[in-house]
């Protein structure tokens, strides 16, 4: 698991580095990286925060408390005022607005 996160981080760095629309670039790297230098289990950067636990999503209804809470993550990090202004986030698609890849919409 931690080479899959650690992959991803490295992967969606890079895309940031690559989009040259992206005017928060230098500051959404600076933060990743800052938080990944805060954690002893990253070499580089780190998206999410370390200390996660399992839920089951047993319902539709909790399917969608949860979706709602990974998009607000963007909003709470300070990166975006709304969910669906992160271009990396499946809010896009459920606002109707293009995302970076197509997304099976939930609940």
């Amino acid at each position: 698991m931690k080479w899959s996160l650690n992959h991803y981080c490295r992967s969606s760095s890079k895309a940031i580095q690559e989009n040259e629309q992206e005017s928060r670039r230098e500051w959404m790297l600076w933060m990743f990286e800052r938080a990944g230098q805060r954690n002893a289990h990253n070499e580089q950067c780190q998206f999410w925060q370390q200390d996660n636990h399992t839920i089951e999503l047993r319902s539709n209804q909790l399917q969608v408390q949860r979706l709602g809470y990974l998009h607000r993550n963007p909003v709470v990090a300070g990166f975006v005022d709304v969910p669906e202004d992160f271009l990396y986030s499946s809010a896009r698609s459920y606002a109707d607005r293009p995302g970076l890849l197509d997304v099976l919409l939930i609940g």
